[in-house]
C-alpha cells in the first residue's frame, strides 16, 4: 500500500515585521536599560547590553522578516511581546481559526470534503492551551467526523505528524487525514535578547495524507521513505508550562520563553540530519542527482545551506533548496512544509525530493517523496 501526501495549505497571518523595525525597538530598549544601570555598568557590577543591526540579523540568520497574529505591543520598548487579547470559551481559538485556513486550502488542493476526513492531527511547536485539544476544535468547526488530537515535536512536529498519519492508513484506524501546524511562536520570542529577538514568526501550513489508490489531486506524492529520530539535549529549551506558576521567584524568569545555544547546536544537530538523510535515499537507491528539490528545516540560513552542501555535493542551484525564512522567518515545524507548498507545482511525475525537519529535542525527521 503506498501513502501519499496529495494537498497543502499555507494560512499567513495579517502583520509583518521586518528586521529595521525589530532593531529600532530593541535598540531603544537598550538604550533605555544601559542609562538606567549606568552606575552599576560603570562600578563593573553589570554588563551594558549591545545594540543589534539588520545586517547582523541578515547575516547571523537570513531573515529579512517575519509574520506575526499580532503586532501591538512588540515594537513598544516597555511592552515587548505581542499583546493577544484572551478569547472566550464560546468563540474559536486563535490557534484554530489559523489552522482552519490552511486546513481549507489543502483541502481544496487534495479534492477532499468534510466527509473525507476521519483524521486531523494539530502538529506544532506549542499549543495555546493543554485541552481541549486544538485538532478537536477544529474538527468540530470542519465538521468531520472520526478522531483528532494534538501532537508536539517542537520544530518536527510536521514531519513526525505526516508520519503518525501514514501509520494511520497503514493501520487502518483512518483513510484520509489532515495534518496541521498552526504555529504562534511570537509569544515565546524574548524580544530582549539580543541573539533571538528576530528569529521566529508565526504561520500556519496543512497537509493531506491519503492512499495512493485515492488520491485524484493535480500534484501528489508518493511517500518512498520515512524517519523520525530523536536524542535529548537542553540546547533548545522552553521551560514554559503550567507548573510555573507554582514558584513565584521564577514564574516570569527569561528561560521560560525561547532559549538556545545556536553554535551547540549547529554543531550536534547537522551531523545528525545529514546522516538521516544519507540513510533514507541509500534505502531508497538515491543518489544527488536523483533529487529534483531539498524542502529544509527553515531555521538559519546557513544551515541550510551546510546540508544541501553535504547532500549534493556542490551549492545548490536556483530552487533545489529554496529558501522561505528571508520572509517567514524560524515557524518552528511549518518551515519545511511552507517551501514545499510553495516550490512544487512544477514538479512532475518521477521527480523526487526531500522533505526534513530538525530542531529541538533534538529531533530529526526526514520523507523522501516522489511525484505520481
Amino acid at each position: 500500500m503506498s501513502i501519499v501526501i496529495s494537498g497543502t495549505g499555507l494560512y499567513t497571518p495579517p502583520y509583518s515585521i521586518s528586521n529595521d523595525e525589530l532593531v529600532t525597538a530593541f535598540n531603544g530598549y537598550v538604550e533605555q536599560f544601559n542609562a538606567e544601570h549606568s552606575a552599576a555598568i560603570t562600578a563593573g557590577e553589570m554588563e551594558a547590553l549591545k545594540p543589534s543591526s539588520s545586517e547582523f540579523i541578515k547575516k547571523a540568520s537570513g531573515i529579512e522578516s517575519r509574520y506575526v497574529m499580532s503586532k501591538e505591543g512588540v515594537l513598544d520598548i516597555n511592552v515587548m511581546k505581542p499583546l493577544i487579547p484572551e478569547r472566550r470559551d464560546e468563540e474559536i481559538s486563535m490557534q484554530a481559526e489559523m489552522a482552519l485556513a490552511a486546513a481549507k486550502q489543502a483541502m481544496a488542493a487534495a479534492n477532499k470534503t468534510k466527509d473525507d476526513i476521519d483524521l486531523i492531527i494539530v502538529a506544532c511547536a506549542y499549543t495555546q492551551r493543554a485541552y481541549p485539544a486544538i485538532a478537536i476544535e477544529v474538527q468540530q468547526q470542519l465538521g468531520c467526523g472520526g478522531w483528532a488530537y494534538d501532537m508536539l515535536v517542537a520544530c518536527s512536529s510536521a514531519t513526525f505528524g505526516i508520519m503518525s498519519a501514514s501509520n494511520a492508513l497503514l493501520g487502518g484506524t483512518a483513510k484520509t487525514v489532515l495534518v496541521i501546524s498552526p504555529e504562534i511562536t511570537s509569544p515565546q520570542i524574548n524580544y530582549r535578547d539580543r541573539d533571538s529577538h528576530f528569529i521566529f514568526g508565526d504561520v500556519a501550513t496543512a497537509v493531506i495524507v491519503e492512499k495512493e489508490q485515492t488520491a485524484t489531486s493535480k500534484h501528489a506524492f508518493k511517500i518512498l521513505a520515512q524517519k523520525p529520530m530523536t536524542t535529548f539535549s537542553n540546547n533548545i529549551r522552553s521551560n514554559f508550562g503550567h507548573v510555573n506558576h507554582c514558584d513565584e521567584e521564577t514564574m516570569h524568569s527569561s528561560d521560560k520563553m525561547f532559549v538556545q545555544h545556536g553554535r551547540k547546536v549547529f554543531k550536534e544537530v547537522l551531523p545528525m540530519v545529514y546522516s538521516l538523510i544519507d540513510e533514507q535515499m541509500a534505502k531508497c537507491n538515491l543518489q544527488a542527482s536523483d533529487l529534483k528539490r531539498l524542502f529544509l528545516h527553515q531555521a538559519n540560513i546557513n544551515m541550510n545551506t551546510f546540508v544541501a552542501r553535504k547532500i549534493l555535493g556542490r551549492d545548490p542551484v536556483e530552487n533545489e533548496a529554496p529558501i522561505i525564512l528571508n520572509e517567514f522567518a524560524n515557524t518552528a515545524s511549518a518551515g519545511s512544509i511552507i517551501a514545499f507548498h510553495r516550490h512544487h507545482d512544477d514538479m512532475v511525475s518521477g521527480d523526487k525530493a526531500i522533505i526534513c525537519s530538525f530542531g529541538a529535542g533534538y529531533s530529526a525527521g526526514c520523507l523522501v517523496i516522489e511525484h505520481l
